[in-house]
């Protein structure tokens, strides 16, 4: 048995599903990209059939893709499964995937009994493989399957032509002994094992994901299915840098590896946080903030003499530069460009022109501006169809209450003011924001935390906004918290105006429209 481990990545597909997390068609193609790049082996794009934009992001990524097989999702029916051909079929190396639920729970939802779903994996799976050689099953909710009834589906999947058998922890129900010990069982019983790939999709609901997937490939597993920072559903994914650095830095007991380039892990953990508005926790491993950092004396005396006492992989394994270069308002654009290229950014000259004005306005008011202040200045570059833009904001706060704001915004090309109060400056910033433009968003999520040290620290705010269901996640950074608060309430409610926009027929926008604050 081969000891390459392939990586399926389902970022733009699972990933994208936690609530709030949802990419622009612009970030999707990004976002893949900078996979291919990176040497993921297989680009779960989307479920091509969820929507036109799905549809359109799946085909653009299966056309652009030079080197990952490029992966659509589709449910068992024949009309998922066209649909999700049509998108796929482009790619260099294209592949369907498609799944049902064949636990006793999720069996109840199509009502089907077991003979009834047999007849149907065995007809969808052939039908896939007519159109595409490439074929994955997915048996969602596998670990809570019974064993006789998950062997027979297994079988019947290969003998229809599915080229990868993929048994998901769809609700991360198992432990590292179940999850070796089945897909152990899986090979060694199920007639035509020897002929297919079998796969991992591991949730993190107990926290147990990364243990989970690597017990896997310990029980006979060569693909894993894992998203960039763990992102998914509830608790995430499995975490893709998790499981490659696992398998490089601990080879003498898991002798197999992957073709990622573990060096672009650190540019891409920080574009997937920026773009889904998903920050990463600062204790994350591998690529949190605090990964490698050490604090404790004696932890920092060891470090001193010898890096290995305390750090079991180097920063630069990750993507991590050996020094943080600080930059001031005297440098230049050439250092400026050099230190967003070790960061992973690579500009073309008007972008870069854009970044140096706002990089200048910044380190006018902050006396060194750190790696941290580049990564939070570059994802004010991120930017949605903004209907919505802060032209000034000026608050009066203090003891005395209550607090007000003025506030100017930019609605649809038209300069609009309002002057509001509130229960302290932000939520009178807010209250000023609405008043211009009124909506029936609930505030879900508001979180500040400084990007560096000291008091003249930008501050970087997420804010998630909901919406009959829609939900919608904004970020920002200054060194005014108010402002960066600010901002991040106005890219939160620009993106979710794009999602009403993008489901809503007609483009309707009953319920987000903005005041004349004369009227």
């Amino acid at each position: 048995m081969t000891d390459r481990v392939l990586i399926f990545d389902t970022t733009l597909r699972d990933g994208e599903q936690s609530p709030g997390a949802t990419m622009t068609h612009a970030e999707k193609l990004e976002i893949a990209a900078m996979l291919d790049d990176m040497g993921v082996d297989i680009i779960e794009a989307g479920f091509p059939i969820a929507s036109e934009g799905d549809f359109a992001a799946v085909a653009g990524i299966a056309k652009a893709a030079r080197n990952s097989v490029i992966c659509g999702l589709s449910r068992a029916n024949f009309k998922d499964i066209d649909r999700c051909w049509e998108a796929v079929k482009h790619a260099r190396k294209p592949r369907i995937h498609t799944f049902i639920g064949t636990s006793p729970l999720h069996r109840a939802i199509p009502n089907l009994t077991m003979d009834q779903m047999a007849e149907r994996i065995h007809d969808c799976v052939t039908h896939a493989r007519n159109l595409c050689d490439d074929v994955q099953w997915s048996s969602m909710d596998a670990t809570r399957t019974e064993w006789d009834f998950l062997k027979r589906t297994v079988e019947i999947a290969i003998r229809a032509g599915a080229t990868t058998i993929n048994i998901p922890d769809t609700v991360g129900y198992t432990a590292p002994v179940e999850s070796a010990d089945l897909i152990r069982r899986l090979i060694a019983e199920c007639e035509g094992a020897s002929e297919v790939v079998f796969a991992t999709h591991c949730h993190n609901d107990l926290g147990m994901a990364t243990a989970n997937s690597l017990a896997a490939v310990e029980g006979g597993a060569r693909q894993i299915e894992c998203t960039i920072n763990g992102l998914g559903e509830r608790a995430g994914n499995t975490a893709l840098e998790e499981v490659v650095m696992a398998l490089k830095v601990r080879a003498d007991i898991m002798p197999y590896h992957s073709q990622v380039d573990t060096k672009k892990i650190m540019a891409i953990s920080r574009r997937v946080a920026t773009v889904s508005g998903f920050p990463v926790q600062f204790n994350k491993a591998i690529v949190g903030k605090n990964a490698f950092a050490h604090e404790s004396g004696i932890h920092q005396d060891g470090m001193l003499k010898n890096a290995e006492t305390f750090e079991i992989m180097r920063p630069t394994d990750v993507g991590l530069t050996e020094t943080s270069l600080v930059m001031g308002k005297h440098s230049g654009r050439a250092a400026l460009r050099s230190k967003l290229s070790e960061l992973g950014y690579e500009l073309a000259d008007n972008q870069l022109s854009d970044v140096f004005v706002r990089f200048k306005e910044l380190a006018d008011r902050k006396k060194e501006v750190f790696e941290e202040d580049l990564v939070a200045l570059m994802r004010q570059n991120d930017a949605v169809e903004d209907r919505i833009r802060l032209k000034s904001l000026r608050v009066v706060c203090g003891t005395d209450g209550p607090q007000t704001a003025d506030i100017v915004l930019e609605i649809d090309g038209k300069e609009q003011s309002a002057s509001t109060t509130g229960d302290g400056p932000v939520d009178s910033a807010f209250n000023a924001v609405k008043a211009l433009f009124d909506h029936k968003a609930r505030l879900q999520l508001y979180q500040v935390h400084a990007v560096t040290e000291g008091t003249d620290a930008q501050a970087t705010v997420s804010v998630r906004l909901e919406e009959d269901g829609r939900i919608a996640t904004g970020q920002s950074a200054d060194t005014d918290t108010v402002v960066a608060s600010t901002k991040a309430y106005i890219n939160a409610l620009n993106r979710l105006i794009v999602r009403r926009e993008k489901t809503a027929p007609d483009h309707d926008t009953k319920g987000i429209h903005y005041k004349d604050a004369s009227a």
